[in-house]
Protein backbone atom coordinates (compact mmCIF):
# COMPACT_ATOMS: atom_id res chain seq x y z
CA UNK A 1 0.00 0.00 0.00
CA UNK A 2 1.36 3.46 -0.85
CA UNK A 3 -1.38 5.89 -0.75
CA UNK A 4 -0.14 8.60 1.75
CA UNK A 5 -2.08 11.74 3.08
CA UNK A 6 -0.29 15.18 2.92
CA UNK A 7 -1.69 18.49 4.78
CA UNK A 8 -0.04 21.80 5.56
CA UNK A 9 -1.17 25.18 6.56
CA UNK A 10 1.49 27.85 5.24
CA UNK A 11 2.28 31.10 6.84
CA UNK A 12 -0.27 32.84 4.81
CA UNK A 13 -2.89 30.65 6.69
CA UNK A 14 -5.35 30.82 3.69
CA UNK A 15 -6.70 27.19 4.18
CA UNK A 16 -5.98 23.77 5.79
CA UNK A 17 -4.38 22.00 2.26
CA UNK A 18 -4.81 18.31 1.93
CA UNK A 19 -3.56 16.00 -0.63
CA UNK A 20 -4.14 12.10 -1.05
CA UNK A 21 -1.32 10.75 -3.49
CA UNK A 22 -0.62 7.30 -4.79
CA UNK A 23 3.05 6.57 -5.23
CA UNK A 24 2.60 3.27 -6.68
CA UNK A 25 2.28 5.03 -9.54
CA UNK A 26 5.51 6.35 -10.94
CA UNK A 27 6.45 9.38 -9.62
CA UNK A 28 3.28 9.91 -8.32
CA UNK A 29 -0.46 9.72 -8.81
CA UNK A 30 -2.67 12.40 -6.92
CA UNK A 31 -6.03 10.82 -6.15
CA UNK A 32 -7.76 14.04 -4.57
CA UNK A 33 -7.00 17.18 -2.70
CA UNK A 34 -8.85 19.92 -0.84
CA UNK A 35 -8.55 23.53 0.69
CA UNK A 36 -10.30 23.72 3.91
CA UNK A 37 -10.53 27.37 4.97
CA UNK A 38 -9.81 28.39 8.60
CA UNK A 39 -12.90 28.33 10.76
CA UNK A 40 -12.42 32.68 11.21
CA UNK A 41 -12.21 32.61 15.05
CA UNK A 42 -9.22 29.83 15.16
CA UNK A 43 -7.41 32.21 13.00
CA UNK A 44 -8.07 35.13 14.82
CA UNK A 45 -6.40 33.12 17.78
CA UNK A 46 -3.70 31.49 16.07
CA UNK A 47 -2.70 34.90 14.58
CA UNK A 48 -2.91 36.46 17.68
CA UNK A 49 -0.35 33.50 18.64
CA UNK A 50 2.26 34.69 16.18
CA UNK A 51 1.66 38.46 16.32
CA UNK A 52 1.66 39.41 19.92
CA UNK A 53 3.76 36.74 21.26
CA UNK A 54 5.08 39.32 24.63
CA UNK A 55 0.97 38.27 25.57
CA UNK A 56 0.95 34.85 25.20
CA UNK A 57 -0.61 32.22 27.90
CA UNK A 58 0.33 28.96 27.74
CA UNK A 59 -3.19 27.33 27.83
CA UNK A 60 -3.93 29.45 25.01
CA UNK A 61 -1.14 27.44 23.02
CA UNK A 62 -2.12 24.16 24.57
CA UNK A 63 -5.55 24.20 23.27
CA UNK A 64 -4.88 25.84 20.18
CA UNK A 65 -2.94 22.97 19.32
CA UNK A 66 -5.11 20.28 20.06
CA UNK A 67 -7.79 22.27 17.99
CA UNK A 68 -5.80 22.77 15.20
CA UNK A 69 -4.96 18.90 15.39
CA UNK A 70 -8.80 18.74 15.24
CA UNK A 71 -9.31 21.02 12.47
CA UNK A 72 -6.26 19.02 10.44
CA UNK A 73 -8.56 15.61 11.32
CA UNK A 74 -11.62 16.76 10.05
CA UNK A 75 -9.73 18.43 6.20
CA UNK A 76 -8.50 15.01 6.06
CA UNK A 77 -11.34 12.56 6.93
CA UNK A 78 -13.39 14.95 4.23
CA UNK A 79 -11.03 14.34 1.72
CA UNK A 80 -10.51 10.49 2.84
CA UNK A 81 -14.62 9.89 2.49
CA UNK A 82 -14.91 12.03 -0.98
CA UNK A 83 -12.10 9.93 -2.38
CA UNK A 84 -14.01 6.70 -1.01
CA UNK A 85 -10.85 6.22 0.34
CA UNK A 86 -10.57 4.26 3.98
CA UNK A 87 -8.45 4.99 6.70
CA UNK A 88 -7.35 1.51 6.30
CA UNK A 89 -5.66 2.26 2.89
CA UNK A 90 -3.98 5.45 4.37
CA UNK A 91 -0.88 3.92 4.95
CA UNK A 92 0.28 7.46 7.03
CA UNK A 93 -0.64 11.07 7.49
CA UNK A 94 2.31 14.22 6.73
CA UNK A 95 1.29 16.86 8.86
CA UNK A 96 3.56 19.99 8.78
CA UNK A 97 1.35 22.02 10.85
CA UNK A 98 1.21 25.14 11.39
CA UNK A 99 4.60 27.38 12.35
CA UNK A 100 4.07 29.10 15.37
CA UNK A 101 7.67 30.57 15.69
CA UNK A 102 10.73 29.68 13.25
CA UNK A 103 13.85 31.08 15.05
CA UNK A 104 16.99 29.21 13.78
CA UNK A 105 19.04 32.02 14.52
CA UNK A 106 19.48 32.49 17.71
CA UNK A 107 22.00 31.01 20.67
CA UNK A 108 19.63 27.87 20.85
CA UNK A 109 17.75 27.88 17.64
CA UNK A 110 14.42 26.28 17.56
CA UNK A 111 11.52 26.28 15.19
CA UNK A 112 7.98 25.48 16.51
CA UNK A 113 5.05 23.88 14.77
CA UNK A 114 1.74 23.46 16.26
CA UNK A 115 -1.41 20.81 15.15
CA UNK A 116 -1.32 18.40 17.59
CA UNK A 117 -0.30 14.76 15.87
CA UNK A 118 -1.51 12.91 18.64
CA UNK A 119 -5.06 13.89 18.03
CA UNK A 120 -5.23 13.65 14.52
CA UNK A 121 -4.42 9.89 14.86
CA UNK A 122 -7.04 9.24 16.99
CA UNK A 123 -9.56 11.27 15.15
CA UNK A 124 -8.42 10.05 11.60
CA UNK A 125 -7.43 6.30 12.59
CA UNK A 126 -4.56 6.67 10.55
CA UNK A 127 -0.81 6.83 11.88
CA UNK A 128 0.62 10.56 11.43
CA UNK A 129 4.54 11.91 10.62
CA UNK A 130 4.65 15.48 11.81
CA UNK A 131 7.55 17.69 13.50
CA UNK A 132 9.70 17.43 10.35
CA UNK A 133 11.70 20.73 11.15
CA UNK A 134 13.47 20.86 14.29
CA UNK A 135 15.37 17.45 13.00
CA UNK A 136 17.43 19.76 11.11
CA UNK A 137 17.36 22.24 13.31
CA UNK A 138 19.19 20.10 15.53
CA UNK A 139 21.52 19.12 12.88
CA UNK A 140 22.81 23.02 12.46
CA UNK A 141 20.51 23.30 9.95
CA UNK A 142 18.01 26.22 9.68
CA UNK A 143 15.32 23.88 9.28
CA UNK A 144 13.68 25.31 5.89
CA UNK A 145 12.99 25.46 3.30
CA UNK A 146 12.47 21.49 3.29
CA UNK A 147 10.87 21.27 0.15
CA UNK A 148 13.75 21.33 -2.59
CA UNK A 149 14.46 17.68 -1.54
CA UNK A 150 11.11 16.80 -2.96
CA UNK A 151 11.37 19.31 -6.25
CA UNK A 152 14.61 17.32 -6.79
CA UNK A 153 12.66 14.23 -6.94
CA UNK A 154 9.96 15.24 -8.92
CA UNK A 155 11.05 18.71 -11.28
CA UNK A 156 14.64 18.24 -12.02
CA UNK A 157 15.18 17.66 -16.19
CA UNK A 158 18.44 16.85 -18.08
CA UNK A 159 16.69 19.35 -20.71
CA UNK A 160 16.96 22.68 -18.83
CA UNK A 161 17.97 24.60 -15.76
CA UNK A 162 15.17 25.19 -13.50
CA UNK A 163 14.49 26.76 -10.35
CA UNK A 164 11.35 26.05 -8.62
CA UNK A 165 9.58 29.17 -6.45
CA UNK A 166 7.26 28.36 -3.85
CA UNK A 167 5.33 31.89 -3.21
CA UNK A 168 3.43 31.38 -0.13
CA UNK A 169 3.83 33.79 2.84
CA UNK A 170 7.71 33.82 2.18
CA UNK A 171 9.20 33.07 -1.16
CA UNK A 172 11.37 30.40 -1.52
CA UNK A 173 13.31 29.18 -4.22
CA UNK A 174 14.76 25.21 -5.15
CA UNK A 175 17.91 25.43 -8.11
CA UNK A 176 17.91 22.54 -10.00
CA UNK A 177 21.01 23.31 -12.86
CA UNK A 178 22.76 20.35 -14.55
CA UNK A 179 25.98 21.52 -12.67
CA UNK A 180 24.92 21.22 -9.48
CA UNK A 181 23.47 19.20 -6.68
CA UNK A 182 19.95 20.86 -5.18
CA UNK A 183 20.08 24.07 -3.16
CA UNK A 184 17.30 26.68 -2.43
CA UNK A 185 16.70 29.37 0.55
CA UNK A 186 13.90 32.04 1.23
CA UNK A 187 14.37 34.73 -0.81
CA UNK A 188 11.88 36.94 1.27
CA UNK A 189 8.35 37.98 1.56
CA UNK A 190 6.03 36.66 -1.33
CA UNK A 191 2.41 37.21 0.19
CA UNK A 192 3.06 37.99 3.73
CA UNK A 193 3.01 41.74 3.25
CA UNK A 194 0.67 42.14 0.75
CA UNK A 195 -2.13 40.04 2.35
CA UNK A 196 -1.10 42.01 6.20
CA UNK A 197 -1.43 45.78 4.01
CA UNK A 198 -4.44 44.86 2.22
CA UNK A 199 -6.44 43.16 5.55
CA UNK A 200 -5.66 46.54 7.51
CA UNK A 201 -6.96 49.11 4.70
CA UNK A 202 -9.70 46.87 2.66
CA UNK A 203 -10.40 44.02 5.07
CA UNK A 204 -9.72 41.47 2.95
CA UNK A 205 -7.62 38.25 3.06
CA UNK A 206 -5.76 39.07 -0.04
CA UNK A 207 -5.13 41.00 -3.24
CA UNK A 208 -6.74 38.77 -6.02
CA UNK A 209 -4.72 38.98 -9.07
CA UNK A 210 -2.76 41.91 -7.98
CA UNK A 211 -5.67 43.99 -8.87
CA UNK A 212 -5.21 46.48 -5.92
CA UNK A 213 -1.35 46.58 -6.46
CA UNK A 214 -2.47 47.96 -9.86
CA UNK A 215 -4.46 51.00 -9.15
CA UNK A 216 -1.23 52.34 -7.21
CA UNK A 217 1.83 53.34 -8.28
CA UNK A 218 5.38 51.61 -7.49
CA UNK A 219 7.29 54.61 -4.71
CA UNK A 220 10.94 53.80 -5.72
CA UNK A 221 12.06 55.65 -2.57
CA UNK A 222 9.96 53.25 -0.14
CA UNK A 223 11.18 50.46 -2.77
CA UNK A 224 14.61 51.25 -2.04
CA UNK A 225 13.86 51.13 1.44
CA UNK A 226 12.58 47.89 1.77
CA UNK A 227 15.74 46.56 -0.42
CA UNK A 228 17.61 47.81 2.31
CA UNK A 229 17.22 44.65 4.50
CA UNK A 230 20.27 42.96 5.98
CA UNK A 231 18.32 39.49 5.65
CA UNK A 232 18.28 40.27 1.58
CA UNK A 233 22.31 40.32 2.29
CA UNK A 234 22.71 37.39 3.86
CA UNK A 235 24.27 34.53 2.01
CA UNK A 236 22.60 31.02 1.65
CA UNK A 237 21.98 29.00 3.80
CA UNK A 238 19.13 31.02 5.12
CA UNK A 239 15.55 31.12 6.28
CA UNK A 240 13.12 33.67 7.67
CA UNK A 241 9.29 34.27 8.63
CA UNK A 242 6.63 36.45 9.93
CA UNK A 243 9.17 37.03 12.62
CA UNK A 244 10.99 39.59 10.47
CA UNK A 245 8.70 40.46 7.89
CA UNK A 246 5.78 41.87 9.17
CA UNK A 247 3.40 45.40 9.38
CA UNK A 248 5.85 46.53 12.46
CA UNK A 249 8.69 46.28 10.09
CA UNK A 250 7.29 47.81 7.14
CA UNK A 251 6.13 50.42 9.36
CA UNK A 252 9.06 50.70 10.51
CA UNK A 253 10.25 51.27 6.75
CA UNK A 254 7.52 53.60 6.18
CA UNK A 255 9.15 55.93 8.99
CA UNK A 256 6.54 59.21 9.47
CA UNK A 257 6.01 59.94 5.56
CA UNK A 258 2.61 59.84 4.25
CA UNK A 259 2.06 57.34 1.15
CA UNK A 260 -0.76 56.09 -0.27
CA UNK A 261 -1.78 52.72 0.71
CA UNK A 262 -2.18 51.75 -3.00
CA UNK A 263 1.17 53.04 -3.62
CA UNK A 264 2.35 51.06 -1.13
CA UNK A 265 0.90 48.05 -1.57
CA UNK A 266 2.36 48.67 -5.49
CA UNK A 267 5.75 48.90 -3.87
CA UNK A 268 5.18 45.70 -1.46
CA UNK A 269 4.40 43.53 -4.58
CA UNK A 270 7.16 44.81 -6.75
CA UNK A 271 9.47 44.62 -3.41
CA UNK A 272 8.78 40.43 -4.03
CA UNK A 273 9.23 40.64 -7.78
CA UNK A 274 12.54 42.00 -6.78
CA UNK A 275 14.03 39.90 -4.42
CA UNK A 276 12.74 36.92 -5.87
CA UNK A 277 14.24 38.08 -9.34
CA UNK A 278 17.61 38.85 -7.73
CA UNK A 279 17.77 35.26 -6.40
CA UNK A 280 17.06 33.91 -9.65
CA UNK A 281 19.41 36.44 -11.53
CA UNK A 282 22.64 35.54 -9.28
CA UNK A 283 21.96 32.12 -8.56
CA UNK A 284 20.50 30.17 -11.42
CA UNK A 285 20.68 33.19 -14.37
CA UNK A 286 19.26 31.73 -17.86
CA UNK A 287 17.06 29.34 -15.97
CA UNK A 288 13.60 28.56 -16.34
CA UNK A 289 10.95 29.48 -13.35
CA UNK A 290 8.33 27.84 -12.50
CA UNK A 291 5.99 28.91 -9.70
CA UNK A 292 3.40 27.33 -6.79
CA UNK A 293 1.62 28.39 -3.95
CA UNK A 294 -1.17 31.15 -3.72
CA UNK A 295 1.31 33.56 -5.26
CA UNK A 296 1.05 31.58 -8.49
CA UNK A 297 -2.48 33.46 -9.03
CA UNK A 298 -1.42 36.35 -8.69
CA UNK A 299 -0.70 37.45 -12.85
CA UNK A 300 0.32 41.07 -11.83
CA UNK A 301 3.60 40.12 -9.81
CA UNK A 302 4.17 36.96 -12.37
CA UNK A 303 4.29 39.31 -15.06
CA UNK A 304 6.55 42.10 -12.74
CA UNK A 305 9.30 39.26 -12.12
CA UNK A 306 8.74 38.09 -15.93
CA UNK A 307 9.92 41.41 -17.00
CA UNK A 308 12.85 41.43 -14.04
CA UNK A 309 14.48 38.10 -15.22
CA UNK A 310 13.69 38.14 -19.03
CA UNK A 311 14.33 36.60 -21.42
CA UNK A 312 14.09 33.62 -18.92
CA UNK A 313 10.35 31.34 -19.04
CA UNK A 314 8.17 31.94 -16.02
CA UNK A 315 5.21 29.01 -15.73
CA UNK A 316 3.38 27.30 -13.08
CA UNK A 317 4.28 23.72 -12.06
CA UNK A 318 1.07 22.77 -13.58
CA UNK A 319 3.58 23.06 -16.59
CA UNK A 320 5.25 20.48 -14.71
CA UNK A 321 2.36 18.23 -13.91
CA UNK A 322 1.68 19.30 -10.32
CA UNK A 323 -1.08 21.55 -9.52
CA UNK A 324 0.87 24.92 -8.11
CA UNK A 325 -1.66 25.25 -5.21
CA UNK A 326 -0.96 21.30 -4.09
CA UNK A 327 2.91 21.19 -3.92
CA UNK A 328 3.39 21.44 -0.50
CA UNK A 329 0.76 18.85 0.65
CA UNK A 330 1.66 16.55 -1.89
CA UNK A 331 5.42 17.26 -0.56
CA UNK A 332 4.12 16.10 2.77
CA UNK A 333 2.87 13.20 1.73
CA UNK A 334 5.89 12.10 0.47
CA UNK A 335 7.79 13.27 3.43
CA UNK A 336 5.98 10.78 5.44
CA UNK A 337 6.49 7.89 2.72
CA UNK A 338 10.28 8.64 3.52
CA UNK A 339 10.25 8.82 7.08
CA UNK A 340 7.96 5.10 7.29
CA UNK A 341 10.79 3.78 5.00
CA UNK A 342 13.48 4.93 6.75
CA UNK A 343 15.01 7.16 4.36
CA UNK A 344 16.38 10.74 4.56
CA UNK A 345 14.43 13.70 3.14
CA UNK A 346 16.88 16.82 3.57
CA UNK A 347 19.90 18.01 2.43
CA UNK A 348 22.07 20.02 4.20
CA UNK A 349 23.16 21.72 0.57
CA UNK A 350 19.79 23.41 1.20
CA UNK A 351 19.68 24.34 4.80
CA UNK A 352 23.50 23.80 6.11
CA UNK A 353 22.87 21.09 8.44
CA UNK A 354 25.52 18.94 9.03
CA UNK A 355 23.75 16.04 6.49
CA UNK A 356 20.77 14.60 5.53
CA UNK A 357 18.61 13.45 8.46
CA UNK A 358 15.16 11.35 8.54
CA UNK A 359 13.01 13.63 9.48
CA UNK A 360 9.79 13.74 11.58
CA UNK A 361 8.31 11.77 14.45
CA UNK A 362 5.81 8.83 14.16
CA UNK A 363 2.44 8.84 16.00
CA UNK A 364 1.29 5.11 15.15
CA UNK A 365 -2.44 4.63 15.59
CA UNK A 366 -2.25 1.66 16.89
Amino acid sequence: MAIYLGLISGTSMDAIDAALVDFEVAPLRIIATSATPFEPQLKRRISALIDQADRVALDEVGQIDVELGRAFAKAALALMHSAGIGADRVSAIGSHGQTLRHRPDLEAPFTWQIGDPNTLAEMTGVSVVADFRRRDVAAGGQGAPLLPVFHDQVFRSDAEDRVIANLGGIANITILTNDSSVTGFDTGPANRLLDAWIARHLHKDFDAAGAWAATGRVDDTLLNELLDEPYLRLAPPKSTGRELFNLPWLENKLGLFSRAPCDVQATLQQFTACTLAAAVRQYAPGAALYVCGGGAHNSALLNAIAALIAPNRVASTAALGLDPDYVEAVAFAWFAKRTLEGLTSSAGSVTGAKGARILGGVYRYA
